[in-house]
């Protein structure tokens, strides 16, 4: 069965409230290498009002051939977005929860640094944990929602978004490490990803501290 296509339904409902929404999601938290990503994508009245792109979801449900293309149309359809980073050796420094807060919070500095006005938002995190608040105080707050990356239209906006950007970014990573296969993995635990690590070891973009032996293979 295809997946529902997200809507509007709860931006519309809180921009009468506030007068902007972002909408916030993260890719690469299960990775065993490279660096987690926030997608960040602000939602006014006006915005809010548009019509929601041809295909867009959450961008674990849009087949990978497909992503650039819906991630251009995210991107011309929102008002602003971005994308903030966490590296591997900050993930190995701080840890996974406080990484992605760093990266939230740069996403969103990135949307102030292009004129939206933070200070007047609510953001509304994909999960139900609000992993941005530790690190900054960002605007009206932060509201977790449980599957907004497939609900909330701006949610999957940022989602497949970072999703792209993180997969291009790794792309170029596998040019120069060819032997992790990164192109093909994205950094996950595949069956050639543990195979690459047991005869090179880990790279400068490994995520040291966890237990890569142990993680489950994803792909």
């Amino acid at each position: 069965m295809a997946a529902v296509a997200p809507t509007l339904t709860l931006e519309r409902r809180l921009l009468r409230e506030h007068t902007l929404v972002i909408a916030c999601d993260e890719v690469g938290r299960g990775a065993l290498a490279g660096p987690v990503a926030v997608g960040a994508v602000a939602a006014d009245a006006a915005f809010s009002r548009r019509r929601v792109p041809e295909g867009l979801r959450d961008s674990k449900l849009i087949v990978e051939p497909r992503r650039a293309g819906v991630a251009e149309r995210a991107r011309a359809w929102v008002p602003a977005h971005a994308v903030g980073w966490a590296t591997a050796n900050e993930v190995d420094e701080v840890g996974i929860i406080r990484a992605l807060g760093l990266a939230a919070v740069r996403a969103i500095d990135d949307l102030r640094a292009q004129g939206v006005e933070v200070e007047d938002a609510l953001v509304i995190l994909d999960g139900n944990h609000d992993y941005i608040t530790p690190i900054a105080s960002v605007g009206r707050g932060v509201r977790p929602v449980i599957k907004a990356d497939r609900d909330c239209a701006s949610a999957s906006a940022a989602s497949v978004i970072a999703k792209v950007a993180r997969d291009e970014y790794m792309g170029d990573l596998d040019a120069q490490s060819p032997v992790y296969c990164w192109s093909r993995n994205k950094g996950y635990a595949s069956a050639e990803h543990r195979a690459a690590i047991e005869s090179h070891g880990l790279s400068a973009h490994h995520r040291a501290s966890w237990s890569i032996a142990a993680a489950p293979t994803l792909f």
